[in-house]
C-alpha cells in the first residue's frame, strides 16, 4: 500500500496500521478454530474474542467516515461488549475475511482525511475526544491485541508469530 497521507498527522499512523493489517493475518496463520476459543482455565480473553475486537473496532472506526458495512462482529461486540462466557464466536476464517474487506477501505479514507476531519469530536461513553485521538487510541491497540495473540500462540503450543 502506499502511504501518502493528506494530513501529515496520519502518516505513522499509516505505516503502523498497515504492518498491523499485516500482522494479524500472521498471527492466527496455523491456529485452529478450536483453539482460538480456548481460555485455559483463566477470564483471559481468547484468540477469537481478540481478533473479533479489532475487526469490530475497524468496522466501528470506518463509520466515521461514513463507510456503512456490516461484521459478522456486529452483534456479539456491539457498544464494546466484553468477552461473553460460553458465547460461539466467529471463526478466524470468517473473521480474516471481514479484516480483509475493510482494512483496504479504512486505509483509503485514513489516506484522504483532511485536518478538519481529523478534528472532528468523536463521542466516547465519558469523554470527548478528537477523530485524530480515536485513530491514534486504535492503532495502539491493535499492537497491543496483536501482541496478546502473539503470546496466546506460544500458550497454546503454537510456534512464535512469524513477521515476515
Amino acid at each position: 500500500m502506499k502511504t501518502n497521507p493528506v494530513s501529515s498527522r496520519l502518516y505513522g499512523i499509516l505505516i503502523l496500521f498497515e504492518m498491523h493489517t499485516d500482522f494479524l493475518i500472521r498471527a492466527l496463520n496455523g491456529i485452529n478454530e478450536e483453539d482460538a476459543q480456548k481460555r485455559l482455565d483463566t477470564k483471559a480473553n481468547h484468540i477469537a474474542w481478540i481478533t473479533g475486537s479489532m475487526v469490530y473496532g475497524r468496522y466501528y472506526l470506518a463509520k466515521s467516515f461514513g463507510i456503512e458495512l456490516n461484521s459478522v462482529t456486529d452483534e456479539l461486540f456491539k457498544d464494546n461488549r466484553g468477552i461473553i462466557d460460553d458465547a460461539n464466536y466467529p471463526t478466524l476464517n470468517r473473521l480474516k475475511k471481514d479484516w480483509n474487506k475493510i482494512s483496504p477501505m479504512l486505509h483509503e479514507v485514513l489516506i484522504n482525511a483532511t485536518e478538519e476531519k481529523l478534528d472532528e469530536a468523536y463521542k466516547v461513553p465519558g469523554m470527548e475526544i478528537t477523530l485524530f485521538e480515536m485513530i491514534s487510541f486504535s492503532t495502539y491497540r491493535d499492537a497491543n491485541c496483536i501482541g496478546q495473540i502473539a503470546l496466546w500462540r506460544r500458550l497454546l503450543g503454537y510456534s512464535g508469530m512469524n513477521y515476515m
